[in-house]
């Protein structure tokens, strides 16, 4: 039990981590953890997987340039309609957002997109504060 409970004390400090770095990035944004941290089956060797939708320009090299993020991140960045087309065409990334992906901060309100692909009620995905979307 002992083993579980660092477990879930490491994935909560990992989620706060990335709620703090996502809360100061300096445009509007919706983050998304997805991978190991999200779904609970990290190991040491895990980063920290990231949607990042913006509005920022340029080739996803480009904007991911333009973002200051911690060693052991890994950031996806899109634009909303690149990642609302992924969603609709079933892109295994978008689905896993939709499924299992703790919401960081919201500015762009898919989190009732992310519900509704599910086909659940608004609101039902995890959120790493508990606060409503749109905060940031």
């Amino acid at each position: 039990m002992e083993v579980l409970e660092e477990r879930r004390r490491l994935r909560e400090r990992v989620i706060s981590e990335a709620r703090s770095w996502a809360r100061s990035l300096p445009f509007r944004a919706t983050a998304i953890l997805v991978g190991s941290y999200a779904r609970g089956d990290f190991n040491k060797w895990s980063d920290v997987d990231v949607i990042l939708v913006s509005d920022l320009r340029g080739s996803p090299l480009e904007r991911l340039s333009r973002v200051d993020h911690p060693p052991g991140y890994e950031v996806i960045p899109l634009t909303p309609s690149e990642f609302l087309a992924l969603l609709r065409r079933g892109n295994p990334l978008a689905v896993e957002a939709a499924e299992v992906g703790v919401v960081l901060r919201d500015d762009f309100g898919l989190l009732g997109t992310l519900s509704r692909s599910r086909g659940r009620p608004g609101g039902t995905l995890e959120r790493s504060s508990g606060e409503p979307s749109g905060g940031g």
